[in-house]
């Protein structure tokens, strides 16, 4: 579970308490929990998005960092998919390629972030920080 290093009564409106990383890159699901740890926080990877709807991890999670391209179901599929089944989870997508109209179409869509990997940590938290205090 995900808990900043902040006073409970600093997230007292934030109910939920997961940050959620779906990415087919099996580096990135090793090391950015990883990365958030360091940064207080603790989250639960997922290697696809069917593997996140399927978690039971859906309805406890307060941030999703997702990934734009991964086979099957991606990022801007699965942030469709979410709105369809009415949950409104603060997404940040990350992606390693600069796509403007991807970007543009994705944050219209009430994406809350959009980051180019390699992730710039100050952007990735401030980003989290963001997305914590839209839930």
């Amino acid at each position: 579970m995900l808990l900043p290093m902040e006073s409970s009564k600093d997230r007292s409106q934030d109910k939920r308490t997961l940050l959620s990383v779906v990415d087919d890159d099996e580096s990135v699901r090793e090391s950015l929990p990883d990365l958030l740890r360091e940064f207080g926080f603790a989250g639960q990877a997922f290697s696809s998005a069917e593997e996140f709807l399927s978690s039971g991890c859906l309805d406890k999670t307060s941030c999703l960092i997702l990934d734009i391209a991964m086979p099957a179901m991606n990022g801007p599929e699965l942030q469709q998919e979410l709105k369809r089944r009415g949950k409104e989870i603060p997404i940040i997508f990350i992606t390693g390629q600069r796509d403007e109209a991807i970007r543009a179409r994705v944050l219209k869509q009430g994406a809350v972030g959009f980051l180019l990997k390699p992730l710039d940590d100050d952007a990735l938290v401030a980003a989290i920080k963001t997305a914590l205090q839209t839930t």
